[in-house]
């Protein structure tokens, strides 16, 4: 078929980025509705095949499959257009609440709402653990990974990176089936060198400035969320986990609490889940120098976050078909997504507990950095909001803005009354 128009290609997906709420899922059915079955500008195959291939990158899979659909269709101009529409209306959104938050959150009665928030938040991701887990553990190998996976964060900390590492490599060395081989496949082209240092350069250039600067807030949010789009592998919920650990507990960034809302607010909004790091680049530098810096810190932390999409696929996207022969690749994100199960299992447990309870305290064992809440700490409202919120979403199936709306109100009422 022709291709579309730039015009044409901006429209669709500007409707696209418009409408992307509700996570990974919801995004990749409305690009599949809109971009094969409506207007067929790619086939199933082509779609498929490139899902899987945004699967194993490194950051959200559906901002990248959008930028790959843009590319596909329209080479490195389209790209842009595709990946760009699909991230800036829910950055302007996070922009808009990130000061809301900043500005209006210590008020008694937004805070009391805010409990209602943080009481659907876990319950959202316990429910994206279970779809998660009734997909991928489907053999006792898987099982053991997810354990120890859980095991390694919750009891002994030890860093996400290496747990998806260990998974990648298990995925791949026990994988089997053969290599199969298509004309398309076997036809690759060359590295494309430039591609690859102009896109390293704009993503790293800015990095730089801000070390020479002596900027020292920003250039620890530029370095340290830039590492975080090298090892944003399976999943939203899996990278929160991980961010959660470094600008919580090892930065002192944000408060258990405001992590909890920062997820819950980013829910709320269209594009890729992953916005949430924009969120705490913001209240990052507005902690620190006010809105001024939490300004620049937010666009910082959208450039290192999302540039690297461009990289992967402008750099990578020509191999989509080598790589869908390679069974060792599949392997390894099938050890990494059963690693991620327990990954969210930590992040879960971590949420209920700073919600739950006011006070936690460690594990007098060497070794051990997980940390037990003090019983006589629980708080009633929040374990009833919590009930109340499971109730709404696993009970009675309503989605999740309308939850946290019945929430927020609830909340709210219990803080006035």
């Amino acid at each position: 078929m022709t291709p579309p128009s730039l015009s044409k290609l901006t429209r669709v997906f500007g409707r696209i980025g418009l409408l992307s709420f509700g996570g990974p899922a919801a995004q990749i059915a409305l690009m599949q509705e809109e971009l094969v079955e409506h207007r067929a500008w790619l086939t199933r195959p082509q779609f498929l095949n490139a899902l899987s291939f945004c699967m194993l990158l490194p950051g959200p899979e559906a901002m990248q499959l959008a930028t790959y659909a843009g590319w596909k269709l329209r080479g490195t101009p389209g790209g842009l257009i595709a990946g760009g529409l699909f991230v800036v209306p829910g950055a302007c959104v996070i922009f808009a609440l990130a000061y809301a938050y900043a500005a209006f959150g210590d008020l008694p009665l937004v805070d009391g709402v805010f409990l209602g928030i943080q009481a659907a938040v876990i319950v959202l991701v316990f429910k994206a653990l279970l779809g998660l887990a009734r997909k991928t553990l489907t053999s006792r190998d898987r099982w053991m990974l997810a354990a120890l996976s859980f095991t390694a964060l919750f009891v002994f900390g030890v860093p996400f990176p290496a747990i998806i590492a260990a998974a990648a490599l298990y995925g791949a060395l026990s994988a089997r089936g053969p290599v199969t081989t298509s004309a398309e496949s076997e036809a690759l082209p060359h590295p494309a060198i430039g591609t690859i240092l102009t896109w390293l350069t704009a993503w790293l250039a800015p990095i730089a400035v801000l070390w020479a600067s002596g900027a020292d807030l920003l250039s620890q949010i530029a370095l340290f969320f830039a590492k975080l789009a090298v090892v944003t592998f399976g999943g939203a919920y899996a990278v929160l986990a991980y961010m959660t650990q470094e600008v919580v507990q090892e930065r002192g960034w944000l408060t258990p609490e405001q992590m909890i809302d920062a997820l819950g607010l980013a829910e709320t909004t269209p594009g890729p889940l992953i916005l949430v790091t924009q969120f705490v680049g913001f209240l990052a530098g507005f902690a620190e120098g006010g809105l001024g810096l939490a300004l620049i810190a937010g666009l910082i932390t959208l450039w290192v976050t999302f540039v690297p999409c461009f990289l992967w696929i402008f750099t990578f996207a020509p191999y989509v078909e080598w790589i869908a022969t390679r069974p060792r690749l599949t392997g390894a994100l099938q050890g990494i997504t059963a690693a991620v199960v327990g990954v969210i299992l930590n992040l879960v447990l971590w949420f209920a507990l700073h919600v739950l309870f006011d006070s936690l305290r460690p594990v007098a064992v060497p070794g051990v950095v997980a940390e037990l809440p003090l019983l006589a700490s629980w708080n009633g409202a929040a374990l009833g909001l919590t009930l109340f919120a499971a109730y709404l979403m696993l009970r009675l199936k309503l989605e999740f803005p309308v939850v946290l709306a019945f929430c927020a109100t609830a909340a709210g009422v219990i803080t006035l009354i």
